[in-house]
C-alpha cells in the first residue's frame, strides 16, 4: 500500500493541477482526470444503489465486487501503464449479466428510468458509467488506454440496465415503458 494521507488538503492543486498516481502533474481538466473522475462518480452512484434496503443479496454481492473493480479501473486510468482490469473481469460481468437477465421477460418496448427508488438510482449509475465510457474513449484517442477498460465500462452499463430491471420487480414496482407521444 502506498503512502497514507495524514492531511487531506495539500494545497498543491490550488493552481488547477493534480498529481497522477505515477507522480506526474496534469491539469484537473485533462482527459485522463475527467475519465477517472467520472469512474469515481459512477462508483459513488453504485454506492447509493447499495444504500437502498431493497437490494437482494445476489445483486448486493455483485455490485460490491463491481465497486472494488471500479476502484481498480480508476487506478489504472490514474497511473498510466498500470494494468488492473482484465478480460476475466469483463467475462465475470457478462456472466452476472446473463444470470440476472435470464429470468426477466423479453424487452418489447423502451424503458424509462424509474420503476422504484433503487431502480431509478441504478439507472443514474448506468448513465454515469456511459459518460465514463465516453470520456475514456476520448482519452484513448489521445493516449493509450487498454481495451479491457473500455470493454469493462461498456458491459457494466449493460449490467446496470438489467439490474435496474431486477430492482423494479423486487420493490413490487413495474418498469415505466416509453409511450411515443403523437404531437
Amino acid at each position: 500500500m502506498g503512502n497514507r494521507l495524514s492531511k487531506i488538503y495539500t494545497r498543491t492543486g490550488d493552481d488547477g493541477s493534480t498529481g497522477l498516481g505515477d507522480g506526474h502533474r496534469v491539469g484537473k481538466d485533462s482527459l485522463r482526470v475527467a475519465a477517472y473522475g467520472t469512474v469515481d462518480e459512477a462508483n459513488s452512484c453504485i454506492g447509493v444503489v447499495l444504500a437502498q434496503s431493497a437490494v437482494p443479496d445476489d445483486v448486493r454481492a455483485c455490485l460490491t465486487r463491481v465497486q472494488h473493480q471500479l476502484f481498480d479501473l480508476g487506478g489504472e486510468l490514474c497511473i498510466p501503464g498500470m494494468e488492473l482490469v482484465f478480460d476475466a473481469d469483463v467475462d465475470a460481468l457478462e456472466g452476472n449479466l446473463d444470470n440476472f437477465n435470464d429470468p426477466l421477460p423479453p424487452l418489447k418496448d423502451f424503458i424509462l428510468p424509474g420503476g422504484s427508488l433503487a431502480a431509478a438510482h441504478c439507472h443514474v449509475a448506468r448513465t454515469v458509467v456511459r459518460r465514463a465510457e465516453r470520456e475514456t474513449i476520448a482519452l484513448s484517442r489521445a493516449e493509450y488506454v487498454r481495451p479491457q477498460v473500455i470493454r469493462y465500462l461498456n458491459r457494466l452499463s449493460d449490467l446496470l440496465f438489467v439490474v435496474a430491471r431486477v430492482l423494479s420487480r423486487v420493490e413490487g414496482g413495474s418498469e415505466v415503458l416509453w409511450q411515443r407521444q403523437n404531437r
